[in-house]
């Protein structure tokens, strides 16, 4: 096995990685556990030393808060951590913690199997969450371990195992353990998919003035739910629903949304559990909290392959007057790190509303993040909306809003329409570009880079960090795919200050006039 916790072993249900995370997870799957209608209970292992954890005092906050008293949390109280005593490394007091919090508190001997068995009989009967306090000794029976924090985690040797073993009385049985073990190994496959859904995604709603993709991401979730009212559909929010969109879907079934305050850590595990249960969930929240902040989280959703959507919204440059320390520019770039997500980056209202009743009925973890701002319908050059009710969304097909032979311009999200004006302008000039709306920039469409590529010369256009976006992906598939051209890229190279939007992208040298200005170069 694995040193820590892993998924792959059967009867484990969620690895949980870095210590603080599981109660978050625990409060996911009781929650789930709810909603399916389920009378089963929840049991969270803990150490005491990971009571540090800043997540834990969120995922307790909620539990309380939403009443879940199918959630069961037995703390390992035996008074070490890895650096030695808990009261020396970081005092606390895990009791009065858990009390103020509104959870019962039962107090047992973590070596007594019938307190053991007693705690959890009282606590399933408590109509609140509860957390079974286990005072233990590390070590406990081996006198050459007893209360020494080296075995926190440490291994012993195989001498000492037999040591220990003789000890307590027991057999060694570790030869048919190990080749148990390569049995295991050669015969485990893990899951890294569920089945996808099949809820009626109802009908796609056009936008034929401008608007922002937030509102349309909103209308359309509300939408599938008046179209699916018992469906297994839930959203979160940490306190930002005016900004995310929620509220109409609260108001058709607030049973299903859950408000997380401002504990963006813990949501965005507890969300990822949830949707390991057959539950289409949805975490919305801006790009700097939901993606930024909570990239660990992720990660740990990752490896237990969820089912989490996240819904971003504020990233870029596009986030009003927040400022730099609310402007996410690396978004691509980090959910680049996760092997099992996938990106979509919506272009304009009409996009977006395909893009969400796609994604309704997908199984799998997505990222699907946008800007503030009411930005452009598309248009095709005859005025024509490009995404329209023929249009059809398919992952990893860039879009040709506009043709031309002498370069392209690959962008994505808040900047296509920009890019369509700086290629409408540059045209009235002779320079004739192609413009693609890249949506899935972690998956190369080959047939549009080698289009793009013929033409001599490409501009990648983000409102990202120039190092790790859409420019730097398009270098390395130019490269695989030995196709070659000029690569001009167009982004963000530090960070930028306060002020609307068009003020910020003026400043960063992405606004259109800039633009013009720099491609022309190229050209001259």
């Amino acid at each position: 096995f694995e040193g820590h916790v892993e998924p792959d072993v059967p009867g484990i249900e969620w690895a949980s990685g870095n210590l603080g995370q599981g109660l978050s997870a625990g409060c996911g799957f009781a929650l789930a556990c709810r909603m399916k209608g389920l009378k089963n209970r929840i049991y969270v292992l803990m150490g005491d030393g990971e009571q540090q954890k800043g997540q834990i005092s969120e995922a307790r906050r909620f539990a309380v808060k939403y009443k879940l008293n199918n959630l069961i949390g037995f703390v390992d109280f035996n008074g070490l951590q890895i650096c030695g005593n808990t009261n020396d490394v970081m005092p606390q007091d895990i009791k009065a913690n858990y009390l103020s919090d509104g959870w019962q508190v039962l107090e047992i001997d973590g070596h007594d199997l019938l307190q053991i068995e007693a705690a959890i009989l009282e606590a399933i009967n408590i109509d609140k969450p509860v957390c079974i306090m286990a005072h233990t000794m590390m070590g406990k029976g081996v006198s050459f371990m007893e209360n020494k924090e080296k075995y926190h985690g440490s291994t012993i040797s195989e001498e000492q195992l037999d040591l220990a073993l003789k000890e307590l009385n027991q057999n060694n049985n570790l030869e048919q353990y190990k080749i148990l073990r390569k049995e295991f190994i050669s015969s485990t496959k893990i899951q890294t998919t569920g089945t996808d859904f099949n809820f009626d995604p109802g009908s796609f709603r056009e936008y034929e003035v401008n608007n922002d993709n937030r509102s349309a991401w909103g209308k359309a979730i509300a939408d599938i739910m008046r179209k699916n009212p018992d469906a297994p559909i839930a959203i979160f929010d940490c306190d930002l629903q005016g900004s995310v969109k929620t509220k109409e879907f609260e108001e058709i079934i607030p049973e299903n949304f859950f408000q997380s305050g401002i504990m963006e850590h813990h949501t965005a595990v507890m969300a990822g559990a949830m949707s390991r249960e057959n539950i289409q969930v949805f975490f919305a929240d801006f790009g700097v909290f939901g993606i930024d902040e909570t990239y660990n989280q992720h990660r740990l959703n990752d490896i237990n392959n969820t089912n989490l959507k996240i819904i971003a919204t504020h990233v870029g440059l596009d986030v009003g007057e927040d400022g730099k320390t609310h402007q996410c520019l690396d978004y691509i770039g980090l959910i680049r790190n996760l092997f099992n997500f996938k990106l979509i980056i919506p272009g304009d209202a009409n996009q977006t509303d395909h893009i969400i009743r796609y994604l309704v009925n997908k199984y799998g973890n997505y990222l699907v993040p946008m800007g503030r701002s009411k930005i452009d319908i598309l248009q095709r050059k005859s005025g024509e909306i490009y995404y329209n009710s023929d249009y059809r969304f398919e992952y990893g097909k860039a879009d040709l809003l506009r043709d031309g032979n002498d370069g392209a311009i690959l962008t994505c999200g808040t900047l296509t329409g920009k890019a369509l004006e700086i290629s409408n302008i540059l045209a009235g000039s002779g320079i004739n570009l192609q413009v693609w709306n890249v949506s899935c920039p972690l998956q190369p469409d080959t047939e549009a880079l080698k289009k793009a590529a013929s033409t001599g010369i490409i501009f990648t256009y983000e409102d990202h960090n120039i190092n790790t976006g859409l420019g730097s992906i398009t270098a390395e598939n130019l490269n695989q795919l030995q196709l070659n051209c000029k690569l001009v890229k167009f982004g963000i190279r530090t960070y930028a200050f306060s002020g609307t939007a068009e003020d910020v992208y003026k400043m960063c040298g992405l606004d259109v006039d800039s633009m013009i200005r720099n491609i022309r170069e190229y050209f001259s």
